[in-house]
């Protein structure tokens, strides 16, 4: 497949081994910038289904399989859920708000004539009395003092202004399990069919939300993964059964400051990292890396400090939105942040740690993983090679954190592409066979990839393409 038959142009050693995911918005809407994108460092792409049209959407899909296979290397497809609209609706003007003001919202209320403030989602079915609502982006916090005739009745303990299609949040609501929209199904039955690889679901707060998600995606026949988007306070109380319940999650620090209190963010950012890496689940800490390169063509250094952390603390992903999606330096931003992960990296002055005791369900993969490693650490190997056709094998590997790249051999597109997001790991779609590893290892070392003299750890079944069969571990002397 051309899409991994590039032959990598720098050493094993320096693999960027931490991915970053671009948010394709108005700043990087064409093929070309799609194409930057992705040399610049980019591993995945995030369409954020908010915004945009599905003939829009579509053509940004058919741009990001072009360029992945010009430039010769799996790249993974987000579709990022919208949720519920929890906004305010359309009103002229704005509306100053003092301290102990009363304020009323109700669905699609018109406000010049009621005064009442409209919003784009029904609350009064949600909120009780009691609960705290903070409009724009935290900047109005109120308590609801009632709820009658669909108007929700609040008072302002804080001043300030509020405009239209401001965001809502709920930090003490329970939505009950109402967040994917009928707009959101519309968009699944979309993705399911233009090639997505995961899908992004907004305002999670329990496991069931993930379980009601993986039946509509296996309804639609979709093999997209799910990734869990943490950013309310019910999902941090949740925490370690979402975490279980999804394939990939994402500390979406922005929204859950303000769910929460930003004191909490950096805490929750390390507890989902560290849980991540005891279920062998990928993570993504997203939301404002690098937000002064909106404007600016350089970083902050509490940025740069920020990028580094995250790199050291053992996530999967760093993610960038508004930098790429609307920002003036969108490939700079990408340049820069693959620069501080590659220094971090080969800089790193600790060592993650992790708690090795898994769920019981995993023991055998934890086992034969932890072996792979310390073989390869005690022969000093350049790379492991692992067969995998569901990349189970690949994620419990790299879940320990390997100073040594993975290179993971597929017979399937799919899983290369969401391997992609995947720390360490390099992936190649070739043919299902008992000697793929070993022809990649050839192939490579014919590219002046592995040179003669080098070792390297083989990991594959006894029946190639069976999901959970790998139990042989090879070394190979090159």
């Amino acid at each position: 497949m051309e899409t991994t038959n590039r032959v990598p142009n720098i050493p094993l050693a320096k693999f960027k081994r931490i991915k970053i995911i671009a948010t394709v918005g108005p700043s990087t809407s064409s093929y070309d910038s799609v194409y930057n994108l992705i040399k610049a460092g980019a591993n995945g792409l995030r369409l954020n289904f908010s915004h945009g049209t599905e003939e829009e959407r579509a053509e940004q899909i058919e741009w990001i399989r072009k360029a992945s296979g010009v430039y010769g290397k799996p790249v993974a497809i987000i579709q990022d859920l919208q949720g519920p609209k929890i906004r305010l609706g359309d009103f002229e003007g704005i509306i100053t708000v003092q301290v102990g003001q009363d304020l009323m919202l109700q669905y699609k209320a018109d406000y010049e004539r009621s005064g009442i403030i409209p919003t784009q989602y029904d609350l009064s079915k949600k909120v009780k009395r009691g609960e705290r609502l903070f409009i724009y982006d935290g900047k109005i916090r109120t308590v609801v003092t009632g709820i009658n005739g669909g108007v929700v009745h609040l008072r302002a303990e804080t001043h300030g202004v509020l405009i239209k299609r401001k965001g809502i949040n709920l930090p003490d609501t329970d939505l009950g399990g109402d967040i994917i929209t009928a707009k959101d199904r519309r968009d699944l039955a979309f993705g399911s069919e233009h090639d997505i690889d995961y899908v992004a679901l907004s305002f999670v707060q329990t496991a069931q939300d993930i379980i009601k998600l993986r039946g509509l995606l296996k309804n639609l026949g979709s093999s997209a993964k799910i990734i869990a988007k943490i950013e309310t306070k019910a999902a941090i109380d949740n925490i370690e059964s979402i975490v279980e319940a999804s394939d990939v999650v994402m500390v979406a620090r922005g929204d859950l400051a303000i769910e929460t209190e930003p004191a909490l963010v950096p805490i929750a950012q390390r507890q989902i990292i560290g849980l991540g890496l005891r279920f062998a689940k990928p993570t993504i800490v997203a939301t404002q890396m690098l937000a002064s390169m909106s404007e600016a063509d350089e970083p902050t250094r509490a940025e740069v400090s920020d990028i580094a952390t995250a790199v050291i603390l053992g996530a999967d992903c760093l993610m960038l939105s508004d930098e790429t999606a609307t920002g003036k330096f969108p490939i700079e931003a990408v340049e820069i942040m693959k620069r501080v992960i590659v220094y971090t990296q080969a800089h790193n002055p600790v060592s993650v740690q992790f708690d090795v005791g898994k769920d019981e369900d995993h023991s055998r993969h934890t086992a034969i993983s932890l072996a792979i490693i310390e073989l390869a650490k005690n022969i000093k190997a350049k790379a492991i090679v692992v067969e995998t056709h569901s990349g189970a094998t690949a994620l419990q590997t790299t879940s320990h954190r390997p100073k040594m790249p993975v290179i993971a051999v597929t017979s399937s597109t799919r899983v290369a592409q969401q391997l992609a997001l995947v720390y360490g790991v390099k992936s190649y779609v070739r043919p299902v066979g008992h000697d793929a590893a070993m022809k990649l290892t050839d192939w490579l070392k014919l590219k002046k990839v592995l040179t003669s003299g080098d070792m390297v750890v083989l990991a594959f079944g006894k029946y190639p393409g069976v999901v959970g069969s790998t139990d042989t571990i090879k070394v190979r002397l090159l």
